[in-house]
């Protein structure tokens, strides 16, 4: 193990990211001290769920919670658009700039003011950098076309298509391209051919996935992935438990 990669992954998860992603943060970089190497943050912004980028925050004054997230510009792009394809609106920007004094210091407000990211993914990247929670990491994002074409074949995944004048993110299924609508309802949408750089995983073949381009030795794991990820499929690869950390749903402000 000359050259240690220790990774951790991740959807976008709030213009200020939740506190369990600041502890994967924390535990990598630990990690690293412990045994050097670098460390890589794969950012699975393919993810098209708009509840990932819910963002919670504590009134300064009197310690109310609030949930703020983004807005969108059609249900279809809501819905079904990856998170990268989900556009940032300026009046959304705006008016969210205005509320963020009552919930965060405002080094943070200003940090949000000068963020000018056109999409939902680069607009969290782009916060958190700010926030210096990625110095020193390599960022690779699930979104990109060069990751999609190294990386492995996969018998269950996504497919980016267009669809009604936006990208979506429809289930490969049967021949079939399927949008989730709820419970056992989907909805078939015409397809039309597609490569490598359209495709992503699914959340059971995330992981192999990917693994087969990254090739890490180390993988901090949150809660929930100790219990769907397949450690068969890496057998050598060393998982680590994020470290605790209180309020884990809740967003990161610093403090």
């Amino acid at each position: 193990m000359d050259h240690p990669i220790i990774c951790f992954g991740q959807q976008p998860c709030g213009f200020f990211p939740k506190r369990f992603l600041f502890a994967k943060i924390v535990t990598a970089r630990r990690l690293q001290k412990e045994i050097g190497g670098e460390i890589v943050f794969f950012c699975h912004d393919s993810d098209h769920d708009p509840r990932e980028t819910s963002t919670v925050l504590r009134d300064l004054q009197n310690d109310r919670e609030t949930a703020l997230n983004f807005q969108f510009e059609n249900r279809i792009q809501k819905q079904f658009s990856p998170l990268y394809a989900k556009r940032v609106l300026p009046e959304w920007h705006e008016k969210t700039a205005r509320q963020l004094p009552s919930y965060v210091p405002q080094t943070l407000v200003e940090h949000f003011k000068e963020t000018g990211a056109s999409n939902v993914a680069d607009f969290c990247l782009e916060m958190y950098n700010r926030m210096g929670l990625l110095d020193g990491l390599r960022v690779e994002r699930s979104s990109a076309p060069q990751f999609r074409a190294r990386a492995a074949a996969v018998s269950d995944y996504f497919v980016d298509q267009p669809y009604e004048g936006e990208i979506v993110r429809a289930r490969y299924r049967d021949g079939k391209l399927l949008l989730h609508k709820g419970g056992d309802r989907f909805l078939e949408i015409p397809g039309v051919e597609f490569g490598l750089e359209q495709i992503s995983p699914t959340r059971d073949t995330r992981f192999v996935w990917m693994q087969s381009v990254i090739r890490c030795t180390h993988y901090v794991a949150g809660a929930s992935e100790q219990h769907y990820v397949n450690k068969a499929d890496a057998p050598h690869v060393k998982f680590v438990r994020r470290d605790e950390i209180s309020d884990s749903g809740k967003a990161y402000t610093g403090v």
